[in-house]
């Protein structure tokens, strides 16, 4: 008897196959636990370093300003080339999972020469400094961009990818629970250099975690894996209207984070009158962070990603103008950094998930994929936003005449500081949300799933 077979259409097999490959939970678990490592050390040098230099190791601020701006900008060209070096990697652990693994150790080490600056001449500590801070920030990039990369490796599917994104988030803001609110205290009992092993280790073992619990899924167009040149990515990358967008929110989002975190140590010391009050508002930032992330999912599945980042910021800003009540006052400063934290966070949990939304975009109207080179080129905007946001502190606070190890500072260096921690923040703000409005590549998302199907199944 002849047995007849049903014949599946192709394009049929391969919408289910993708249907199929999303994460376990395991594994979007495993992905973002490697955010806690990724964000102690980031947190630790962004609210931190430059206090560290200007009030311990005796660094003048202006130099320390110059310093964060010409770092971070090297860090930034690093990104596109490390960008670029991932999306040529093959091996049998995929293009992002190798980088994770090779490099977690070395970047502990470097978190650990960051604040051990010798007790030498003023030129020593300067030199001392930018060689261990850049050595830092190239390990660092060689970890975080191969991390960014891999949430766009492992899913296409919209909704796992943003869950994905918000569990790594709250690792995020886990991590940065444990800097705010530790790092003074224990520095100040224990010093420094204690303090950098135990953020190493932090830093090491939850990379680990990700490199063995991570799957790479999402390949390139057919015949283009890993032989995409450099000229035609960048041609590809520059025809991207949403990525340059979300990239300059990216750039305004960390100056506000350097603004505010890296201001607030001074905040307590010079305004509040008392530097033990820090852990406090530094809990008032990120506890409800924390918390509001738990909450993410649903909100993001109602109503998107864009709409709920806008809501946000409004909330954050409305945050910042209560500072304003009165500046002296450390209810209310709490208060309004409570709402600041909690309006930012949306941006924490979602950023990244926007972001490689746009590798679909670009690889929708250009042909061409390189997730490596897109996230490298917004993480050079992440990079140019901290440097600026670091840079405008040690700036401000030179030309307010501030002097590190001063019993006292005069008026005008008190005024920086408040500008730096409230006044700033609103106006870089403002430009974010007005750029949020921009992006439309949520809305079209659908549409641009189906058209690539389509293309890889070879259907008109």
């Amino acid at each position: 008897m002849k047995v007849s077979v049903v014949k599946v259409p192709k394009h049929t097999q391969e919408k289910a196959r993708h249907e199929l490959e999303k994460p376990s939970k395991k594994e979007i678990w495993g992905y973002g636990v490697g955010s806690l490592g990724l964000n102690s050390s980031f947190t630790l040098t962004s609210s931190f370093l430059t206090y560290y230099y200007t009030d311990s190791a005796g660094i003048t601020a202006g130099a320390v300003g110059t310093l964060m701006l010409i770092a971070r900008l090297f860090d930034g060209i690093t990104d596109l080339g490390m960008g670029t070096v991932v999306d040529k990697t093959k091996t049998k652990y995929g293009k992002a999972r190798p980088w994770i693994l090779w490099m977690s150790l070395p970047l502990g080490l470097a978190i650990l020469s960051l604040f051990t600056v010798p007790d030498i001449s003023n030129s020593g500590k300067l030199m001392y400094a930018y060689v261990t801070y850049l050595a830092f920030i190239l390990l660092y990039t060689m970890v975080a961009i191969p991390y960014k990369t891999l949430l766009a490796l492992m899913t296409q599917e919209q909704h796992s990818r943003s869950l994905s994104n918000l569990n790594s988030a709250i690792w995020f803001m886990f991590g940065t629970l444990i800097v705010m609110t530790l790092t003074q205290p224990v520095a100040a009992n224990f010093g420094w250099t204690t303090l950098a092993n135990a953020y190493a280790i932090v830093t090491v073992i939850p990379l680990l975690i990700t490199f063995r619990t991570v799957k790479e899924r999402i390949t390139s167009p057919l015949g283009e894996e890993n032989n995409i040149p450099l000229k035609r990515g960048l041609l590809a990358l520059a025809k991207n209207q949403y990525w340059f967008l979300i990239t300059i929110v990216s750039v305004l989002f960390y100056i506000i984070l350097s603004l505010v975190q890296g201001g607030g140590l001074y905040y307590a010391r010079w305004v509040l009158g008392n530097e033990d009050l820090f852990p406090f508002i530094g809990l008032a930032l990120t506890g409800p962070m924390v918390l509001g992330l738990f909450f993410m999912g649903p909100l993001v599945k109602r109503f998107g990603k864009k709409n709920v980042m806008i809501f946000g910021w409004f909330v954050a800003l409305i945050g910042q103008c209560i500072k304003m009540i009165d500046m002296y006052d450390l209810p209310t400063f709490l208060i309004g950094s409570s709402l600041a934290g909690l309006g930012a966070m949306p941006s924490l949990g979602l950023m990244v998930a926007m972001l490689n939304d746009t590798v679909e975009y670009g690889e929708y109207k250009t042909g061409v994929r390189t997730e490596g080179l897109l996230n490298s080129g917004a993480s050079f905007g992440g990079k140019v936003g901290t440097g600026l946001g670091l840079a405008i502190i040690g700036w401000l606070l030179s030309y307010g005449g501030y002097v590190g190890q001063a019993s006292e500072q005069n008026e005008l260096a008190i005024t920086m500081i408040k500008y730096i921690n409230i006044h700033l923040p609103i106006v870089f703000g403002l430009s974010l949300v007005t750029l949020l409005f921009f992006f439309k590549v949520e809305k079209m998302y659908p549409e641009i799933i189906a058209e690539l199907q389509r293309r890889k199944n070879g259907i008109k």
